[in-house]
């Protein structure tokens, strides 16, 4: 019996100095950053967990200091750099850019939204709106993106979705419909939670349909707004320092919390295009940002090629009499080929039928393709001549 209470006595002195320890983790953590959402202990990251390491490899020349990142061309959909894309995270604030896309597209921005009690309460970050305080949606939306409030967050949930669980089932199938599919959505804001997660890729390609619509792009892409310019009840200011450190950045969105760790979203415009950078967990975020936005502006040239152009120049010469026109659009990064390939099916064709495919290669992996469009009725006799004539011009 007495060695059962030393062992007692032992095991109560481990969990006391292993509860010491991570409280010391935690406040070497914790800094005066922009965001402080939740008091969660930041868990032991193994940095050896890669996905699909030879496609990171063919794309990349270069790691960085972050858990998930992904560059993606938003005009195309192009992975630029991956590390890490599809492993399936918390993403923290970076939440917000979804609950500010359905509020812009379902809301009534003039709309005013009363303030509720469980708005005005919720920790983190917040603007410090005040319980049965009016605010315009559009207002809302600022505090939202410009200071990352939960407040603003709770506040449009509950009065778009009627509550916070009733906007998360909104939430969860807008981004089924934009094809997120490693994604779930518990609450606006993006809190620490176990059912609350997404990956780098996911987060781009909600960016990129984002950065598409015009209000949203006002909103993150500045600086700031005053009261007296806006109507609004407050000055707001942008926490978002990408804006002030790239000069072609035109959003998007910070994020931190224990468990996600600093998050940002970033969009910078390059050659026509948004380039969408995503990184994930990643405690030098600004630099790392920077660091890929580098990378892929160094390495990458982008260009537009006609596609009766590119059937024109390939092996099915006679092929381009009969496709729509259209343009294929792709990052060069010096290396691989784009390339044709026909579906020669057993049936005429129609004008609108998908009759092949370019594509972007490189050593054997497909980076990115279109359909090519037929622009004619056309019999299968007379596909299969044109397809057997390849190579000489009519």
């Amino acid at each position: 019996m007495k060695n059962f209470k030393i062992l007692g006595v032992t095991l109560s002195l481990v969990l006391i100095i292993c509860n010491l320890m991570n409280n010391c983790v935690y406040a070497q953590s914790f800094d005066d950053e922009d965001e402080v959402e939740d008091l969660a202990i930041i868990d032991d990251i193994q940095d050896d967990d890669i996905d699909d390491v030879y496609m990171e490899n063919l794309l990349n020349s270069i790691r960085v200091n972050a858990r998930c990142a992904i560059a993606m061309d938003s005009k195309t959909k192009q992975v630029l750099f991956a590390q890490n894309a599809d492993e399936i995270v918390p993403m923290a604030s970076t939440t917000k850019i979804l609950t500010a896309l359905i509020a812009i597209s379902q809301g009534n921005l003039d709309r005013e939204v009363t303030i509720s009690k469980n708005a005005s309460s919720i920790r983190g970050s917040k603007v410090k709106y005040t319980a049965g305080e009016k605010i315009k949606l559009i207002e809302l939306l600022y505090g939202l993106l410009y200071k990352s409030g939960n407040d603003a967050a709770i506040a449009i949930a509950e009065d778009i979705g009627g509550s916070v669980e009733g906007f998360a089932n909104i939430m969860n199938d807008y981004a089924r419909s934009l094809g997120l599919v490693n994604s779930h959505f518990e609450s606006p804001h993006g809190l620490d939670s176990a059912k609350h997660y997404t990956c780098a890729y996911d987060l781009a390609l909600l960016t990129a349909k984002a950065m598409e619509n015009e209000t949203f792009c006002q909103i993150c892409g500045t600086k700031t707004i005053t009261r007296d310019a806006s109507g609004f009840t407050r000055d707001y200011n942008n926490i978002n320092k990408i804006l002030y450190r790239i000069p072609e950045a035109n959003g998007v969105k910070t994020g931190y919390t224990g468990q996600a760790g600093k998050c940002l979203v970033s969009s910078v415009r390059h050659e026509g295009r948004n380039i969408i950078i995503v990184v994930l967990n990643c405690s030098d975020r600004w630099n790392v940002t920077e660091q890929i936005y580098k990378y892929v502006s160094d390495n990458y040239c982008f260009k537009a090629n006609n596609m009766k152009d590119i059937v024109n120049s390939s092996e099915f010469i006679n092929l381009g009499t009969i496709v729509e026109e259209s343009e294929f659009d792709y990052g060069f990064k010096g290396q691989g080929s784009v390339e044709v390939e026909v579906f020669n099916t057993l049936f005429d064709k129609n004008s609108g039928d998908i009759i092949g495919k370019v594509a972007l290669n490189d050593s054997g992996n497909e980076l990115l393709k279109k359909a090519l469009i037929c622009d004619t009725d056309i019999s299968q006799k007379e596909f299969d001549s044109l397809i057997q004539n390849e190579g000489t011009n009519n």
